[in-house]
């Protein structure tokens, strides 16, 4: 990056998915891969499934509501302001029961490609689960 951004409220590339309002708020082509920077309107019943990276460090910063972060060990409920790291090779899951929101930090990924990527598939592929499983891997997420 070379010169300055600046993302206004409400504005950046966004994805509007059922369970799920993403803006992006830094995308890693900016940094070389490094850095991603996700705000995450999260909707009513929103559950993102048990998984795993590699290579990525996930930050959550609880901005509205509570998040539950499902971990082998343990749940943690997260309120506005707490966060929660998880470092490559920790499995998780996360629950949002009545909708809250969050800035997810994406160290050493590219979710916003990975969200760029889902934008364009159809239903058809969504229901496919070897493409999927190729996708997800593709950008460091392993499901069981």
């Amino acid at each position: 990056m070379k010169e300055k951004e600046v993302i206004r409220q409400g504005d950046g590339e966004n994805y509007n998915y059922s369970q799920d309002h993403c803006f992006i708020k830094l995308s890693s082509l900016k940094t070389n891969g490094e850095l991603c920077f996700v705000e995450d309107t999260l909707k009513p019943g929103f559950y993102l499934a048990r998984h795993h990276h590699k290579i990525m460090t996930e930050v959550f910063y609880i901005l509205e509501g509570e998040v539950e972060l499902i971990f082998d060990d343990e749940t943690v409920v997260a309120k506005a302001g707490d966060t929660i790291t998880v470092p490559p090779h920790v499995w998780h899951a996360a629950k949002c029961v009545d909708g809250g929101k969050m800035l997810t930090i994406f160290k050493n990924g590219q979710f916003d490609q990975y969200l760029e990527k889902l934008s364009k598939l159809s239903d058809a592929d969504f229901e496919d689960a070897e493409l999927m499983k190729s996708i997800s891997a593709e950008f460091d997420i392993y499901e069981e």
